[in-house]
């Protein structure tokens, strides 16, 4: 089917740029646009805003396409990094990808495109659009490891009517290859990472910048209440909104080991952050991926977002804690405010602030933001006391 115009969010990587060139094949009428969505400290250091301007603006010399720099970082900051700042604060783990496609790519973007006269957008993302009596559908994209449905939950109706996933039905190396074939100046261009739009920054340095912190103990909740190195301070930490749960690297505490081990006994053993204790700023680490305090059998959600604009039915569904984990069998409950998900086999170090992305198969039914979970043994009340 032909449209009037679709306009594509060029980001200067290469699955926006095959996008781009893939529509161009089917005969469409189609304009870029590249956000800049981040201004503060946009220097050369960690941004690399200019320089995928630059690329983009390339990929579009090559394909013969008009594209327009947009800025959108007042809405960047108001939508998306404001509330991503408030749950660092309050001691989550918010991610801000989820946020910033539901309220800058698929609003502030999906906007302008229709005040240009745009009949259709197009963005690099993996994943799918199906229209089943008289609904969309999101699907998961055809490359399991690519696939970005989970980032994309919170769409709505309106805005997948209005929406194209040209390399969803590829996989990631045919992307590649089609790039390189067609001589795309990006071809080689490695994936994005860092935080959405705000790039590859030391992540504790900048949100040193913008969040207040204090430091705290670090104790041992590997042992049992009761027991002599419950509790135990091993060191300190740098402010509990730098951590997340599952964390393994920069804790600062690697060589320690159980008192009154035998020596090179449990001194390797890697520590995971396991909870955060707000109200006494105190960190809970344990020792070894499996611990019981970092497996969780059940999860509530709030700040719902269902695509089809209403609740599915309670019963048994697949979802994901995160972004690129399997699904996990659960059945679905409705909770006031909210829902709940209770699963068949514990699941490892969900996270409150993280999105909970429950599927039908290849659907995308929609979730919600984790806000409190339940430990597999029963046992976080008990545990999770602070030494006098």
């Amino acid at each position: 089917m032909l449209f009037r115009s679709i306009v594509v969010g060029l980001s200067g990587g290469v699955d926006s740029a095959v996008s781009a060139w893939l529509l161009k094949q089917q005969g469409q009428e189609v304009v870029g646009i590249f956000m800049k969505n981040w201004e503060d400290d946009d220097d050369s250091e960690h941004c690399t805003s200019r320089q995928d301007w630059i690329d983009a603006a390339s990929v579009a010399d090559v394909l013969g396409i008009d594209i327009e720099h947009v800025n959108f970082a007042a809405d960047y900051k108001d939508r998306v990094f404001a509330e991503f700042l408030r749950e660092y604060q309050a001691g989550r783990t918010p991610n801000p990808d989820v946020l910033c496609n539901a309220e800058i790519k698929f609003k502030a973007f999906l906007d302008h495109a229709m005040r240009l006269g745009a009949e259709k957008i197009a963005t690099g993302h993996y994943a799918r659009v199906r229209e089943q009596d008289g609904r969309h559908q999101l699907l998961k994209g055809l490359d399991p490891l690519k696939d970005q449905s989970y980032f994309l939950h919170r769409l709505n109706q309106s805005q997948l009517a209005k929406t194209l996933f040209p390399v969803g039905e590829l996989p990631k190396t045919e992307v590649r290859r089609i790039a390189e074939e067609i001589g795309l100046p990006n071809a080689k261009k490695k994936d994005s990472t860092g935080i959405c739009f705000i790039g590859e920054r030391p992540f504790r340095e900048f949100l040193n910048r913008y969040i207040s912190h204090e430091s705290g103990p670090i104790r041992d909740g590997t042992s049992a209440p009761g027991t002599r190195d419950h509790g135990r301070v091993l060191g300190q930490h740098v402010g509990l909104s730098f951590y997340t749960l599952g964390q393994r690297q920069g804790l600062g505490i690697g060589g320690v080991k159980p008192r009154g081990a035998q020596r090179g006994a449990g001194e390797h053993a890697p520590w995971f952050v396991a909870r955060k204790d707000m109200a006494h700023n105190t960190l809970w680490v344990v020792q070894g991926h499996d611990h019981p305090w970092l497996l969780s059998s059940s999860l509530q959600a709030d700040d719902v977002s269902w695509i089809a604009g209403e609740a599915p039915a309670a019963g048994h569904y697949g979802a994901k804690t995160r972004y690129r984990q399997s699904d996990a069998d659960c059945r679905l409950s409705a909770i006031h405010g909210g829902f709940q998900l209770d699963f068949e086999s514990p699941q490892w170090a969900v996270t409150p602030g993280q999105s909970a992305v429950l599927y039908d198969g290849d659907v995308c039914l929609g979730g919600g933001v984790i806000s409190a979970c339940t430990q597999a043994d029963q046992m976080q009340d008990a545990r999770v006391t602070t030494p006098a």
